[in-house]
């Protein structure tokens, strides 16, 4: 039964990563056009403008794959700076100050940040070509002997 999760761990964190990204946009696309029921803010507004777009944005890159890591990192420090900077304030715990979703967006992105997109991600199409040989690799024992002679 590990094995079989173990082997579908890639593409589960594949649809993670598609799930946050989607969300996080929608969230973004709310504040800036108004949609999904939310309260459009006006153009330039800072921080809620710029927090905005940022959601968009990252969101969709996220939720596509494509820089990922890059990406996943600019949107878990914007939602540390939404919790610290506007939900903290009104209480230490995320229950108290209204602050859980940001907590929760800016971990969840953190992960990707060290997980990488998955398996199934625009990154694996448009990222570097080149191949990782995994340590135990004996041509890369070979190239790594061939530098100490």
């Amino acid at each position: 039964m590990l094995i079989r999760l173990n082997q579908a761990q890639p593409y589960a964190l594949s649809l993670f990563r598609f799930v946050i990204g989607l969300l996080f946009a929608c969230h973004g696309a709310s504040t800036l056009f108004g949609v999904f029921g939310g309260a459009q803010v006006e153009t330039g507004t800072w921080p809620g403008w710029y927090a905005a777009l940022i959601q968009l944005v990252c969101g969709v890159l996220v939720a596509l794959g494509l820089g990922t890591r890059a990406a996943a990192f600019l949107a878990s420090g914007s939602m540390a700076y939404a919790y610290f900077k506007v939900h903290q304030p009104d209480g230490l715990m995320p229950i108290e100050n209204g602050g859980g979703l940001s907590a929760l967006f800016c971990w969840a992105f953190l992960l990707l940040v060290f997980t990488g997109p998955g398996a199934v991600a625009l990154d694996r199409f448009f990222g570097s070509r080149r191949t990782d040989t995994p340590a135990g690799d004996p041509a890369r024992r070979e190239d790594a002997s061939a530098l100490t002679v």
